[in-house]
């Protein structure tokens, strides 16, 4: 797979008193990236929770923080390494600084399929598996 790139732009909102991106904001910029990933797969979120009842929510994550995003800063945040499964999908994601190219945090991730009216796991639409193995 070739890894999607969403670009953000680190906003005083982003950040600290410092200058430095909050560390929760991280999470944030790379939701918005899986988001605008599945987006460009043709994935419309709530068209899926509203017509086929499914939803997806995140298991697992885990971040390493390598440098800090500061004020101003535009990164390049990648969802890469996708596998699926039945209900699970594994993620790998990461932000670089584009001024540099230096990497500021990477994520390593598992999203779960679930029912939106229930909560309770349910199998990925297979049209949706199908946009992601082509990719």
């Amino acid at each position: 797979m070739n890894p999607f790139v969403w670009k953000v732009r680190v906003y005083w909102e982003d950040t600290d008193a410092g200058g430095v991106v909050y560390h929760s904001r991280y999470l944030n910029f790379f939701e918005r990236a899986r988001t605008e990933w599945l987006r460009s797969l043709g994935v419309d979120q709530l068209k899926l929770a509203e017509e086929e009842n499914v939803l997806f929510a995140i298991r697992h994550m885990d971040i390493g923080f390598e440098q800090a995003a500061r004020l101003d800063d535009e990164l390049d945040v990648t969802v890469h390494s996708v596998d699926t499964g039945g209900v699970r999908m594994t993620f790998s994601q990461d932000m670089t600084r584009c001024s540099d190219g230096q990497l500021v945090a990477s994520a390593e991730l598992t999203a779960v399929s679930l029912k939106a009216d229930s909560f309770k796991p349910t199998r990925m639409p297979k049209w949706i598996r199908a946009a992601i193995d082509e990719n």
